[in-house]
């Protein structure tokens, strides 16, 4: 029996260019997913983290290996894998619970089941009380909670975010991660998301990739206790748990260092 879950074999991606040279953006990447399970992804700028979600949506094909879902290779985009943009990329001519419901009404649910669904989900996000209310009305917050909840209403398998609370004030944010464990956690659903902050990363992922400068590769995972811990707790105490510190600064001076090579690199070029 296929066990359930993602898998990345040897994924490699490379970008040839008009002069003839190439960029190798990802290198022999392999990592094994389970179901259910939350991973964030941390790397220097140019690492490969955006290109190797865009290979798991199936929006690329990769020059070398393969990825795997629940038996089935991913040969292109499918609704078994969805994805939150770091802008919510709704549609901004239709209301909360038309942008919510687009999926299932493309996929011909009955209208009871769409309408029962898009309830449930906008009231998982907290936002019942504005299921009529146009996007441009709406927070970076809320359009983001619109985002997750029109993601979810395709009963994805897998949910890949790029930096999907980047662009939000602390306070939203904060209460965003909260958002995310508590789906996590009520859907069991498996989540890849891809962030630039380490504190995000460390509260946000049971397991934590740390992606070394071109080419893209795992540089070092981590196995993590916060995320559970996180689940309807309030995030600045668990920010307070032993290893959280030790943990972040190990991370920080990690990445703080590739980016420092990247500097070197580009010095040299020049």
């Amino acid at each position: 029996m296929e066990k359930k879950g993602l898998f990345i074999n040897d994924v490699s991606m490379r970008f040839d260019l008009p002069n003839g040279g190439f960029v190798q953006a990802l290198q022999d990447v392999s990592l094994n997913i389970l179901a259910g399970e939350i991973m964030t992804v941390l790397g220097p700028s140019g690492c490969g983290k955006t290109t190797f979600l865009n290979i798991i949506a199936g929006f690329m094909a990769p020059t070398g290996g393969e990825v795997v879902l629940n038996g089935n290779s991913v040969t292109g985009p499918s609704q078994e894998r969805g994805m939150v943009f770091q802008q919510g990329a709704l549609f901004e001519w239709m209301n909360v619970r038309k942008n919510v419901s687009f999926g299932p009404r493309m996929n011909n649910v009955p209208k009871a089941e769409t309408e029962e669904r898009v309830d449930h989900l906008l009231d998982i996000v907290g936002l019942s009380d504005f299921k009529d209310k146009a996007i441009y009305e709406l927070s970076g917050g809320m359009q983001q909670r619109v985002a997750l909840a029109r993601c979810l209403a395709n009963d994805p398998d897998v949910i890949l975010m790029d930096e999907p609370l980047g662009a939000l004030d602390a306070l939203t944010r904060e209460k965003m991660q909260g958002l995310v464990l508590k789906l996590w956690k009520d859907t069991g659903k498996t989540i890849i998301l891809i962030t630039h902050s380490v504190e995000e990363a460390l509260l946000l992922g049971e397991r934590l990739l740390v992606m070394a400068p071109r080419p893209g590769r795992i540089h070092k995972e981590y196995r993590l206790p916060f995320a559970e811990m996180g689940v309807g707790a309030d995030l600045r105490e668990v920010k307070k748990a032993d290893g959280y510190a030790d943990s972040r600064e190990e991370i920080l001076s990690m990445i703080w260092d590739m980016e420092e090579e990247i500097m070197g690199r580009t010095e040299e070029d020049a």
